[in-house]
């Protein structure tokens, strides 16, 4: 299976929800480096983390059909903020700092880590945390911890792999089987892994899906 044959459990009706979902004027909404500074609650939130550097501002933009919504940076941690983006819609995108290394001081990633654990536990319309993992290397201890995290405070969260153009088929089949076992520990997980690439564009109508299907299930 190769990043252009990823697979869909998704219908072709699934498909379309998830496009006009993401077909709106999205436009950037706030930011937040601490929890003072949370814009008001409002319709549904879905948040992606990430290791610094795995792609979380090009999956935003390959997502809402928009080049430059999120700012993207070779420079790992230059997201220092929770950075908020909606549309006319109910959903709002959550942009989150990135774990892992980062060019900032101590100081300012423990003060985007205290945003961080803030907003997870007193955010009431959060749906669920996009955990984005390099297809390339997997996950990795500090990954782990977020996941575990993560599950502790009993929040929903599914595994993206990004990047995954990068990899040959094999490594891919491969890289999503061992990610959905390793998954199996942390009891707040969704158990499938959705594979993507930002620069190629598949399995984004996959992802997009997901959110429509997660925010039919909210209604209900």
């Amino acid at each position: 299976m190769s990043a252009g044959e990823i697979k869909s459990d998704f219908t072709r009706s699934e498909i379309e929800a998830g496009r006009k979902l993401f077909a709106g004027d999205w436009q950037f909404a706030a930011a937040a480096d601490k929890a003072t500074s949370l814009p008001p609650m409002r319709g549904v939130e879905i948040a992606f983390a990430g290791r610094s550097n795995v792609g979380k501002s090009s999956l935003i933009n390959a997502l809402t059909g928009r080049k430059a919504l999120a700012r993207t940076s070779n420079t790992p941690g230059r997201t220092q903020e929770l950075i908020f983006f909606k549309s006319a819609g109910e959903l709002t995108l959550v942009d989150m700092p990135g774990y892992g290394h980062a060019a900032a001081a101590k100081s300012k990633i423990a003060a985007w880590t205290a945003a961080i654990d803030d907003y997870l536990r007193g955010r009431a319309n959060l749906a669920r945390v996009y955990v984005l993992i390099d297809a390339r290397h997997g996950l990795k201890d500090v990954d782990d911890n977020v996941l575990e995290a993560l599950s502790a405070s009993a929040v929903s969260h599914q595994v993206v792999l990004t990047k995954s153009e990068a990899v040959k088929a094999s490594e891919l089949t491969a890289r999503i089987s061992e990610t959905e076992a390793a998954l199996k520990q942390y009891p707040a997980a969704f158990p499938t892994v959705i594979a993507t690439s930002s620069h190629e564009g598949t399995g984004i109508p996959e992802l997009r899906a997901a959110v429509a299907r997660l925010l039919t299930e909210r209604r209900r």
